[in-house]
C-alpha cells in the first residue's frame, strides 16, 4: 500500500454522475454543472453541495426549486464547458447550444439534451455544510437520446464514462424496494 495525500481520498468515494443543475431566479434561467450530488433515499430525495461562490445558488435559497438534469456522455465536453464559466455573466444555455424546455411543476427549466431531467425542490438546506436536500416532484427521460452512458468527475480535471454494466438484481431482488 502507498499512502496518499488527504485531499485526494475524495476521488476514490465519488460516485454519482455529473449533473446539471438548472434554476430561474424570476428574470433568467441558469444551468451550474456540478459533481457534488448523491441519492438520499428511494422515494427520489437527493442532496447537492454548493455554497454562495456559485451564480446559481442564489436562485436556490430564492426559489427552493431546480431541475436536475442528467446528461449523457455525448454532451460531457460541453457540461465540463458551462461548469467553466459564471451564470452572472453568460447565457450559458445560449453559449452551449442547450435548449430549455418547460417544466411541468418548477420554474426551471428542462434541457432537451440531457438523456434524464428531474424537477426538484428544496426540502432543506444544510448551511453549516452546503448541503441542499432536494425532493424529486416529477422526473422525465429522453427516449431518443442514443446515448445512455453518464459520465462521473474523478478529479484534477479527468473523468470516467459508464462502461459495461454488471447485473446482479437476482442476487439482491428481495432487498430491493417494491418498484425497483
Amino acid at each position: 500500500m502507498q499512502k496518499l495525500p488527504l485531499e485526494k481520498a475524495f476521488l476514490y468515494v465519488e460516485p454519482g454522475p455529473v449533473v446539471l443543475i438548472t434554476t430561474f431566479d424570476g428574470k433568467k434561467n441558469n444551468v451550474m454543472t456540478i459533481s457534488w450530488t448523491m441519492v438520499k433515499d428511494f422515494d427520489a430525495q437527493f442532496c447537492l453541495l454548493t455554497g454562495p461562490w456559485n451564480h446559481s445558488y442564489q436562485a436556490l435559497v430564492k426559489t427552493k426549486e431546480c431541475v436536475m438534469a442528467i446528461p449523457a456522455a455525448d454532451i460531457a465536453r460541453k457540461t465540463v464547458q458551462a461548469g467553466s464559466c459564471s451564470g452572472s455573466d453568460t447565457d450559458k444555455f445560449k453559449k452551449f447550444g442547450l435548449t430549455p424546455l418547460k417544466a411541468e411543476i418548477v420554474r426551471a427549466p428542462l434541457i432537451k439534451e440531457c438523456f434524464v431531467n428531474i424537477e426538484c425542490k428544496v426540502e432543506d438546506y444544510v448551511k453549516k455544510h452546503g448541503i441542499f436536500v432536494l425532493q424529486g416532484v416529477n422526473v422525465w427521460i429522453n427516449n431518443k437520446n442514443k446515448d445512455k452512458r453518464l459520465f462521473h468527475a474523478v478529479g484534477n480535471g479527468t473523468f470516467t464514462v459508464d462502461g459495461k454494466k454488471l447485473n446482479y438484481r437476482k442476487i439482491m431482488q428481495s432487498k430491493l424496494p417494491a418498484g425497483i
